[in-house]
């Protein structure tokens, strides 16, 4: 598709939130390598995409905007599409092939002495992307785009958590544990109550008044309002210890999880601070058998095509918040900004 022109949304700068967001035309990407390109049918967005814009990621880009590339800034990792191209290396997919895929957009490359930028994909926020082979997965017709769209980044972080440092078998095989996850009705938080409770966990969940219900039907045991007493302390009704904590939430303390903990008990930090990687070294050092784990996102494609089974299968959910036009992706940014969704925002054609 060399020379056509696409609509994109981007940004330029840090900050400026969903009024810094620009409907620009760029040129459609072409697939190389072991890419594909996709005609993109759902994007679904995540609260790491508007805190990049804000500039939580500063340390590892660099500093001076001549060094990034208006298309680095294309945002949206997310996406579901019909295959339109692929490249030379990639032999598992072909033309008219529906997927799902987690775009690699975080790539750069500069020249120090250079004002030369090159970014090897865009992002979602746009009519076409490319994606790598190894992160796209068969979308079979079961599975509507939005359904898929919902699950690399949110879906996989809840996979991750629960199946390494929570430790929790999926299959259901295991041991019981019991299970704490914060602000349960989020994007990462209503996928981690679903796939716990395939792993034959107990779960505790919080989340707003308004939704206690919602994360109930999601099948929690035991759902906590975070402004109650109770919930602000992260008791469980039934005095259960937590074996693990998938943390969705931000601005909870360690001295409240920590009493509320199993003897080896461990809290997953999905959205990790600088106070939490100090607390993780902390335990670390002094042998404490509670432990705080940041959990970084290693994506990988055959994880992603599990999720996308589950829902094939009716096991797990994509439940849909909202849904934007690309046209009006401004509000779809508003929304995720604002950090009070039911579940996933999506934006589309």
């Amino acid at each position: 598709m060399a020379g056509k022109l696409m609509h994109a949304v981007q940004y330029s700068s840090y900050g400026g939130g969903a009024a810094g967001l620009k409907h620009v035309e760029v040129p459609v990407p072409c697939a190389k390598g072991d890419e594909i390109l996709l005609k993109l049918e759902a994007t679904s967005l995540n609260p790491v995409d508007w805190k990049i814009q804000k500039g939580m990621v500063r340390p590892f880009l660099p500093r001076r905007f001549p060094y990034i590339p208006e298309t680095f800034v294309t945002t949206g990792t997310d996406v579901a599409g019909e295959v339109v191209e692929v490249g030379p290396g990639v032999t598992n997919f072909k033309t008219g092939d529906k997927v799902v895929a987690i775009l690699s957009h975080l790539v750069l490359f500069w020249k120090a002495n250079s004002s030369r930028r090159i970014i090897e994909s865009g992002g979602g926020l746009a009519e076409f992307a490319v994606a790598k082979k190894s992160l796209s997965v068969a979308r079979p017709p079961e599975v509507s785009a939005a359904e898929g769209a919902g699950l690399p980044v949110a879906g996989l972080t809840a996979h991750q958590a629960l199946t390494q440092p929570a430790g929790v078998k999926l299959d259901g095989s295991g041991n019981q544990k019991n299970i704490l996850i914060t602000a349960a009705s989020g994007g990462v938080g209503h996928y981690a109550v679903q796939l716990a409770k395939l792993g034959n966990t107990h779960v505790t969940a919080t989340c707003g008044a308004r939704n206690v219900e919602f994360v109930r039907n999601l099948g929690a045991d035991e759902v906590l309002d975070y402004k109650t007493p109770d919930g602000a302390a992260l008791k469980s009704p039934s005095g259960k210890k937590y074996d693990a904590v998938i943390h969705c939430a931000t601005g909870i303390p360690w001295s409240t999880f920590e009493p509320n903990l199993s003897e080896n008990g461990k809290v997953i930090d999905i959205t990790p601070s600088v106070s939490s990687f100090a607390t993780f070294v902390a335990k670390k050092l002094t042998f404490s058998k509670k432990q705080l784990v940041p959990l970084l996102l290693i994506p990988k494609g055959e994880n992603l095509n599990y999720l996308v089974n589950l829902v094939r299968e009716g096991k797990l959910k994509t439940v849909i918040d909202s849904k934007h036009a690309l046209s009006k992706a401004e509000d779809a940014w508003a929304k995720i900004i604002d950090g009070h969704a039911t579940g996933k925002i999506f934006v589309g054609p």
